[in-house]
């Protein structure tokens, strides 16, 4: 197996490491960070028998807790957040103190979100543990809940002190939940990666075999990718946008199913609605909605929505999104593979064309 893999993301005063290790949580680089500081650690009911254990170990000269919540994206609210707060308050932690992330996109956006809102901001470290989280939600300092009019409307820019990927928990992950990890992948694919689409490409069986190799070099490729983006607009005022493609899309399609689908599924069906659009817009070809289409389906991810959702639904959805602007849309979209790019100005009249070419129910 290959030897642990450093990356960093360099920020002008939050830069960090992300740790990528093959089969422990490597924390042999953070003694400074951990140091005689009281640590929470948030996790949910389906990963805590599995790690929580474990990671306690870790800190053996720190005093721990635990905070463990309900597994699931219908939990990622306020009411869980108000949770790890009044443990936080419970055990009278200051900005001396450390939380620590430990399960996948919703307990680090949770965790993340407690630690900047507690005391105006405390330390916080991620230990994502599934695909989706390791190569998106941990990294880049998004954190946040959603609101029952829409998903992350709650949140603040928060990066964390580091983070830790231990790719061998991908191993206890169910198929479903790792395939949707691959959405995401593919995102970076359709934003300015073509090359990287190929590889996933030639790769599907290896990958969904889960082979340790593929895997690493998988998670490191995308997180050099989100830093590579990152480092040059930490808090989306311009080209980090670029990451949303698929998901003003997918966070309609989560809210409006009530989160039948899972994130990395909508964004995946996010990507085909902007692919859709994009080419009904005479930006691209068709064949770019049929290249996404069929890796998507190489990795047993939906491409139809499977839902009794309208057009006009979707629409009303995507007009609280957070990257709408002055009451305009401010969408993703591509000029072909790999060349995504800010689309301003897009009429409804546009967005629903393209929306009643991707769903059931018009």
């Amino acid at each position: 197996m290959n030897n642990p893999q450093t990356l960093k993301i360099t920020l002008n005063d939050n830069s960090y490491p992300i740790i990528i290790d093959a089969n422990r949580f490597n924390l042999e680089a953070l003694t400074n960070v951990v140091s005689k500081r009281k640590i929470m650690l948030v996790s949910n009911t389906t990963v805590a028998p599995l790690y929580l254990k474990q990671v306690v170990a870790l800190f053996p000269e720190n005093k721990v807790f635990s905070c463990v919540l309900e597994d699931g994206e219908v939990h990622k609210n306020i009411n869980s957040w108000q949770h790890i707060l009044d443990q936080l308050a419970a055990h009278q932690f200051n900005r001396s103190d450390l939380l620590v992330s430990l399960g996948g996109g919703v307990i680090c956006d949770m965790t993340g979100f407690a630690a900047a809102s507690w005391m105006r901001g405390i330390d916080f470290i991620q230990m994502p543990t599934t695909l989706l989280s390791q190569i998106d939600a941990s990294v880049g300092g998004k954190t946040g809940i959603n609101h029952p009019q829409g998903k992350n409307l709650i949140g603040a820019f928060h990066q964390p002190k580091a983070v830790i990927i231990n790719v061998d928990t991908l191993n206890t992950l169910p198929a479903r939940e790792f395939n949707a990890g691959i959405g995401e992948a593919i995102k970076y694919g359709g934003i300015n990666q073509p090359d990287f689409f190929g590889w996933l490409s030639e790769h599907v069986e290896s990958i969904k075999q889960r082979d340790p190799l593929i895997l690493q070099e998988l998670i490191a490729q995308c997180c050099q990718f989100k830093a590579d983006i990152v480092e040059q607009d930490e808090k989306e005022q311009g080209v980090r946008a670029l990451l949303n493609l698929g998901h003003t899309f997918g966070h309609a399609i989560e809210t409006i199913t009530d989160y039948q689908y899972l994130h990395g599924e909508a964004v995946g069906l996010g990507m085909v609605m902007a692919a859709e659009l994009s080419q009904q817009l005479g930006h691209c070809d068709s064949d770019i909605r049929k290249m996404l289409e069929n890796l998507l389906q190489a990795f047993d991810l939906p491409i139809k929505l499977d839902a009794d959702v309208t057009s006009d639904g979707m629409l009303q959805l995507m007009k609280a999104d957070k990257k709408v602007i002055n009451n305009q849309h401010r969408l993703i979209l591509m000029k072909g593979l790999g060349a995504a790019f800010i689309a301003e100005d897009i009429k409804d009249s546009e967005i629903t064309a393209a929306l009643k070419c991707c769903l059931t129910h018009t």
